[in-house]
């Protein structure tokens, strides 16, 4: 019966299949709110950037009604509504509201609305008769703004979050293993589908695998780096053109022992990619990832070339980006290359 295909750890989307549980310390996540507030997804957010709002309008609303309802504003309205020729526009004789023309909790709601949004229709305004209505005015202008930059800068951050710009950074969808320089390389190819650059691009490899240690500890994702190269030299690269990377199946490759006949035997077996760099339009630091299970290895082929140059410039077909083709490789693993290498 065929082995059940593993779980990956990184899936070919860059997404991380990992799934936190039992979590007790929920509380921290709140000491980073606006962390968390990124991290949350677009229904979410619309819903307390809603939320934020009308709290804060119904709050002070209340907070002005309670201001107009001490010092007696709503009783003058309601004795001015009943007689309109008792005193000037907006109150008896010689009486002075907290704020004019507020006489129910609705009308103080469209005045909290016109303080924190400083929209000023000119049918309501606070006047020097009570300290605390110039106090509340002050507290709700500085909530207000805290409440729009926080609430601003969180969709801002959203919008123009890396993973956006990693869209565009493509892997191949097969990796492969073949013969270069008299070396086993196991190599794949990564390009960007954008023409604003990546800076200070640098690509590393991992290869996570279930391993037990001497004293008989299980590891189920162990981590180990992996060396590799690249066309220019170092893990700086210059993204400008896909290019292909490349690992040196060496002594100190986790790879070394793996022939194309037990090749597909390693369920266990996952390299991971990831290209880390700078946005040249924003300044932002983007990563993209991807994985490569045992079965998308393939032994003894080679990329296709997809770079031509075409009237005085280089042209790049796409529609080749994963295109193989097969070439003499030997059938054996690294460690017995190299020894029957020494041999002769």
């Amino acid at each position: 019966r065929a082995r059940e295909r593993r779980a990956r750890f990184v899936g070919k989307n860059g997404a991380c299949n990992v799934a936190h549980k039992n979590i007790r310390e929920q509380g921290r996540f709140l000491q980073d709110v606006f962390t968390t507030l990124v991290d949350l997804k677009w229904p979410h957010t619309l819903l307390i950037f809603t939320m934020s709002f009308l709290c804060s309008w119904l709050l002070f609303g209340m907070v002005w009604w309670l201001i107009a309802f001490a010092h007696g504003d709503l009783d003058h309205s309601t004795r001015l509504q009943r007689d309109p020729g008792e005193g000037a526009v907006g109150a008896p004789a010689g009486f002075v509201p907290c704020v004019t023309s507020i006489h129910s909790f609705t009308s103080a709601f469209l005045f909290s609305i016109e303080v924190q949004v400083t929209i000023g229709f000119g049918g309501r305004m606070v006047t020097e008769e009570c300290p605390a209505a110039i106090l509340v005015l002050i507290v709700q202008n500085i909530v207000g703004l805290v409440i729009n930059a926080i609430m601003l800068g969180c969709i801002f951050m959203k919008t123009s979050q890396a993973h956006r710009r990693a869209e565009t950074l493509i892997f191949s969808k097969h990796a492969v293993i073949a013969l270069r320089e008299g070396k086993l390389c196991f190599m794949l190819r990564v390009g960007d589908l954008r023409k604003s650059m990546i800076i200070s691009a640098t690509i590393r490899m991992q290869v996570v695998k279930k391993t037990t240690s001497l004293e008989g500890e299980v590891v189920p994702l162990n981590q180990i780096d992996i060396q590799m190269e690249n066309p220019v030299g170092g893990n700086s690269i210059f993204l400008v053109s896909p290019l292909i990377i490349y690992h040196v199946i060496d002594k100190n490759s986790p790879l070394y022992d793996i022939s194309p006949l037990n090749l597909h035997h390693h369920e266990d077996l996952e390299i991971i990619v990831i290209l880390e760099g700078v946005v040249e339009t924003t300044g932002i630091t983007t990563q993209a990832r991807t994985s490569y299970l045992a079965d998308e290895i393939l032994w003894g082929q080679r990329f296709v070339p997809i770079v031509a140059e075409e009237d005085g410039q280089y042209s790049v077909d796409y529609s080749k980006f994963g295109n193989t083709v097969k070439v003499p490789t030997p059938s054996c693993t690294a460690r017995q290359l190299e020894e029957d290498k020494s041999i002769m």
